[in-house]
C-alpha cells in the first residue's frame, strides 16, 4: 500500500512539472492571440478542470467580462458573459479579496450568481490574476466527486500565475535562460544562448564566445540577409517575428532551424533587447515536401464528406504552414465559380468585388471577370504571381505580396480553384511549390467526390420532404406543428413520419409512426403506412379499426420489416380524444395549468408483427389550452438514457414551455437532440371551438313512408334550431332525393345526417354501397327518373361524396338566409 501511496504522489508531481513545462513553452510567444486559449486549456490537461475562463474589468471598471474560456460551454454550469465589481459572485468576491475561493455543490447551492442549473453537481475554483493590467479571475469548473485535490489547485496556481504575467525567457529579466531560448542586446550584439541552441550551430557551450556574429557565420549565405533583418533593430518594429533559415553541418545537407523572436523596446539605461527562440524544423521543412503534411492532408480529405468539409481541410493543410493571409476555396459550376469558403471570413479581410459579389448566401462571380484566373483554369497547373506582379484588381487585393492559384482538377475537368495570397512580399521555394501542386489533385479529386456527396444528401432530403407533409392543415379549435430532424450519420433515409388527418363532423386525427431501421426500403414503407394510415382514417373507422387495417396490410405486404405507430383521433367540439398504440411512445399532454401527463394509453404490439392483435383505445381529456406532443425514439434515447428517462425530461421541457408561441415549443424541444437517429415531433394544441356544430342523426327504415318520417324528422329539427321558413323548402328537396336514392339503389342500414354551423346546413345520408352516385349527362321530357342528383346540385352550394366504413356518404351543403 505504501509503493501505490508513493506512486501516485510521484505521479501528481510528474503532472505538477509537466504543467510547468507546457506553461513555459507558451511563455516563448506571449503576444500570440492563441495564447490565452491554449493556457486555459492546461487546465483541463493538468488542473482536473472541465472548464476554464478569464474574466478581466471593463472599461468602466464596473463589470468583470469574460474574455476567453476553453472546455464544454460555460451555460452547463450557468457561468455568465460577466459580473457586476460590486455584486455578490464568486467572480467578483475573488477580485475584491484577492484571495482564492474554492466552493463545493454545497456553497454553490446558496449562491444564484453562481449556480442557476440545479441538474448538476460541480465544484468551482476562482483565482484573483494579480497582475499589471488591473488583475482579474481565473475561473474553473470540476465534475469530479471530490472536487480539486491539492495537485489540481496548484497547477490552477500555476495557470493563473502564467495568465497574469505572460512570462518570457528567463534571461529576460535575469534568471537562468532555458535551454532553447535567447536573449541579443541590440547595442552591443552581445546574445545569450541556451546549450540546445548551442548544440543545433555545433558549437560547445565552452567555446562560444557570445557574439551573434560568431552565430551568423555559420549560417547559410543565401539566409544571412533574412537573418539579419530580424537582428538589426532598424529593421524591426517593436513586436513578433518569425523565421526560417539554414545553418551548416560539417557534414550532409544544411539544418533548418526556426527562429521566434520578440523585440522588447529597452527602459532607461537598459538596451533593447530580441528574445526567443530557435527549434530544429528539419523534420518539418520536409513535411512542406510532399511526404507527412501531404499525407495529413489526403488523410483528412479522405474522411471528408462535404464540400465544405473539403474546404476547411484544405484550408487547415495550407494557410498556417505557408504563413498566408487569406485563403478561397470554390466551385467551378459552368463558367461561375461559387465559393465554399473563405478564411479569415470576414468581408473586410477581402477585396471590393469579393464583397458585391461574393458575399451572399450563394456566394458566386464569373471567371470571365478575372482574365489571369480563366488563364490558370484553362492551363490546368498551379500558378504563382510574386509581388508587384501587374493583376485585375480583384486578384491582386486578395494577394498584394504574392498570390497563387490552384486550379484543382478531377475526372478530367476543373472541380474548382483555390486562391493563396499574401500581405507581405512572399518568396516561394520549391519546397512551397511542391506542396501546392500535390495539394491541389488531392483538393480536386476529393471535391469532386463530396460534389457528389452533397448532391446525394439533397436528393436524399428531398425525397424525405415529399414523404412526409408539405404543410399542416388549419384546423378548427387546435393548431398543430410539427419537426422532423434526419439522421446526420450517413445519407440513407430514415422511416419516421407523422401526419395530421381531418376527419369529418370537426374530428382530426394525429399520427405519428417510425418504421425500422435506415434505409430506401424503410423510407418506401414509411410512405405506404402514411398513406394506408390516411385513407383508413378518411373511410370513418373508428382508430383502433384504422390501426388494425394497417397491420393486416403490413403483413400481407411480406417485408422483414415492422412499425411503430401512435393514432389519436381528437374531437375538436367535445375536447376529447381516442388514442391508440402499436408499440410506439405514449403522448404526453401539457395541461392548461402547466402540469405534464403521460398518457396512460394502452398499448399493442408494432404494426407487421402479429395479424390478430389486439390494439385498444384509451381515452384522453382535453381542456382549452391543452397540448399533446407526439415524438419517436430519436428525441427521448440515448445511449446514456433509457426511453423512460427521455420521456421524463420531455415532459419536464414542455412543463416549462409556453404553449401559446407552439412553434417556439417545437424548436426548443429539439434543442440537444441526439442526431444518430430520425426526430420527428408533432405537437396540437386543443384550444376549443368558438362556434360549435348543431348536430342530429335519424336512422331510416326501409318501409313504404320511410321518406316522409325523414322529412317530419327534419321539418322538426330545423324548426327546434330556429330556421326561417323560407329555407325549409329547399333543404326538405334535398333530404327527399339523397334519402330516396339511397333507398331505391342500395341495400342494408341507411342513416341521415343533419349538420349546422355559420349559417349553413349540411345534409349527409349514409349507405352501405360504395358505388358513388353518377350525375346525368342528360334527360329527356320523357324520362321517369335519374332527376334526382341534378335537383340536389340545383339546390346545394356544394356537394359530393366520401367512403364511410365499407360504404358512402352523399352530402350537401345548403346556405340559409340567402
Amino acid at each position: 500500500m505504501a509503493n501505490v501511496v508513493n506512486e501516485g504522489a510521484a505521479g501528481r508531481r510528474t503532472r505538477s512539472l509537466r504543467a510547468e513545462d507546457a506553461l513555459k513553452a507558451l511563455a516563448v510567444e506571449p503576444d500570440s492571440p492563441e495564447r490565452l486559449r491554449r493556457v486555459l486549456e492546461q487546465a483541463l490537461v493538468f488542473g482536473g478542470a472541465s472548464f476554464a475562463a478569464v474574466y478581466t474589468p471593463s472599461e468602466d471598471g464596473e463589470l468583470l467580462c469574460l474574455v476567453e474560456s476553453a472546455g464544454v460551454p460555460r451555460t452547463l454550469y450557468g457561468l455568465r458573459d460577466g459580473y457586476a465589481l460590486a455584486g455578490p459572485s464568486p467572480v467578483a468576491d475573488a477580485h475584491r479579496t484577492g484571495l482564492p475561493l474554492w466552493l463545493g455543490p454545497a456553497e454553490l447551492a446558496d449562491c444564484a450568481e453562481a449556480r442557476r442549473v440545479p441538474s448538476r453537481d460541480f465544484h468551482l475554483a476562482v483565482l484573483p490574476l494579480h497582475g499589471d493590467d488591473g488583475g482579474g479571475c481565473l475561473a474553473a469548473v470540476s465534475e469530479s466527486p471530490g472536487g480539486f485535490d491539492a495537485e489540481d489547485r496548484a497547477c490552477l496556481q500555476l495557470i493563473a500565475e502564467a495568465v497574469a504575467f505572460p512570462a518570457l525567457p528567463a534571461a529576460a529579466e535575469g534568471g537562468e535562460l532555458p535551454a532553447g531560448a535567447f536573449s541579443l542586446a541590440m547595442d552591443t550584439g552581445r546574445v545569450e544562448v541556451g546549450d540546445d541552441i548551442l548544440e543545433l550551430f555545433g558549437l560547445r557551450p565552452d567555446h562560444f564566445d557570445g557574439k551573434v556574429e560568431t552565430l551568423l557565420g555559420l549560417t547559410v549565405p543565401e539566409d544571412l540577409p533574412s537573418l539579419m533583418s530580424v537582428v538589426e533593430a532598424g529593421h524591426m518594429s517593436i513586436g513578433d517575428r518569425e523565421l526560417e533559415f539554414r545553418v551548416l553541418q560539417p557534414s550532409g545537407p544544411p539544418k533548418w532551424l526556426r527562429l521566434r523572436g520578440r523585440l522588447l523596446p529597452g527602459g532607461e539605461g537598459h538596451p533593447a533587447r530580441l528574445v526567443g527562440t530557435v527549434a530544429d524544423t528539419s523534420t518539418l521543412r520536409a513535411e512542406v515536401t510532399d511526404v507527412a503534411r501531404v499525407q495529413r492532408l489526403a488523410a483528412a480529405l479522405a474522411t471528408a464528406g462535404t464540400v465544405r468539409d473539403v474546404s476547411h481541410a484544405v484550408v487547415t493543410a495550407l494557410r498556417k504552414p505557408l504563413h498566408a493571409d487569406r485563403i478561397a476555396l470554390a466551385e467551378l459550376e459552368n463558367d461561375r465559380l461559387v465559393v465554399t469558403v473563405l478564411d479569415p471570413p470576414q468581408p473586410e479581410s477581402w477585396p471590393q468585388l469579393w464583397r458585391t459579389e461574393w458575399r451572399t448566401e450563394w456566394p458566386d462571380a464569373p471567371v470571365r471577370a478575372m482574365p489571369t484566373l480563366a488563364a490558370a483554369l484553362r492551363e490546368g497547373r498551379p500558378q504563382i504571381w510574386p509581388a508587384g506582379t501587374p493583376l485585375e484588381p480583384a486578384l491582386a487585393d486578395v494577394g498584394p505580396g504574392g498570390l497563387a492559384v490552384l486550379p484543382l482538377p478531377a475526372g478530367g475537368r476543373m472541380a474548382g480553384a483555390c486562391l493563396i495570397g499574401w500581405d507581405a512580399p512572399h518568396d516561394f521555394g520549391p519546397d512551397e511549390r511542391a506542396l501546392l501542386t500535390a495539394s491541389a489533385g488531392l483538393a480536386g479529386q476529393a471535391l469532386l467526390r463530396a460534389h457528389a456527396v452533397d448532391a446525394e444528401h439533397e436528393l436524399v432530403g428531398m425525397l424525405q420532404r415529399q414523404l412526409l407533409p408539405r404543410r399542416l392543415p388549419r384546423l378548427p379549435g387546435a393548431k398543430a406543428v410539427a419537426r422532423y430532424l434526419p439522421t446526420t450519420a450517413g445519407l440513407e433515409v430514415g422511416g419516421d413520419w407523422y401526419d395530421v388527418i381531418p376527419l369529418p363532423d370537426n374530428h382530426v386525427a394525429l399520427v405519428i409512426g417510425d418504421v425500422q431501421g435506415h434505409s430506401a426500403a424503410a423510407a418506401t414503407l414509411m410512405g405506404q403506412m402514411r398513406t394506408a394510415l390516411r385513407a383508413y382514417a378518411a373511410e370513418g373507422h373508428p382508430p383502433d379499426v384504422v390501426v388494425h387495417h394497417a397491420n393486416r396490410l403490413l403483413i400481407d405486404m411480406e417485408t422483414d420489416l415492422f412499425a411503430t405507430c401512435a393514432y389519436v383521433d381528437v374531437d375538436l367540439e367535445e375536447g376529447t380524444a381516442w388514442c391508440v398504440r402499436a408499440g410506439h411512445l405514449p403522448p404526453v399532454l401539457r395541461h392548461p395549468d402547466g402540469s405534464t401527463e403521460i398518457a396512460e394509453a394502452e398499448g399493442g404490439p408494432p404494426l407487421g408483427v402479429m395479424r390478430e392483435a389486439d390494439f385498444p383505445m384509451s381515452p384522453l381529456r382535453l381542456q382549452p389550452g391543452t397540448v399533446i406532443a407526439l415524438t419517436t425514439d430519436g428525441l427521448v434515447e440515448s445511449a446514456d438514457a433509457d426511453i423512460d428517462t427521455g420521456i421524463d425530461r420531455l415532459a419536464h421541457a414542455l412543463a416549462r414551455s409556453d404553449p401559446a408561441h407552439l412553434g417556439l415549443v417545437a424548436d426548443a424541444l429539439l434543442v440537444g437532440a441526439r442526431r444518430s437517429d430520425d426526430v420527428a415531433l408533432l405537437l396540437l394544441r386543443y384550444e376549443g371551438m368558438a362556434v360549435r356544430p348543431l348536430r342530429e342523426s335519424w336512422t331510416v327504415w326501409r318501409v313504404p313512408e320511410a321518406v316522409g318520417h325523414a322529412r317530419r324528422f327534419t321539418r322538426r329539427t330545423l324548426r327546434s334550431w330556429g330556421l326561417p321558413a323560407q329555407d325549409m323548402d329547399a333543404v326538405l328537396l334535398v333530404v327527399s332525393e339523397l334519402v330516396t336514392n339511397a333507398l331505391v339503389h342500395t341495400d342494408g342500414r341507411v342513416r341521415l345526417d343533419l349538420t349546422l354551423v355559420n349559417q349553413r346546413l349540411r345534409v349527409a345520408v349514409a349507405d352501405a354501397s360504395p358505388r358513388t352516385p353518377v350525375k346525368p349527362a342528360g334527360i329527356s321530357w320523357e324520362a321517369t327518373g335519374g332527376r334526382g342528383i341534378l335537383l340536389v346540385e340545383a339546390m346545394s352550394a356544394a356537394w359530393g361524396t366520401v367512403p364511410v366504413s365499407g360504404g358512402k356518404q352523399v352530402w350537401s351543403e345548403v346556405a340559409l338566409g340567402g
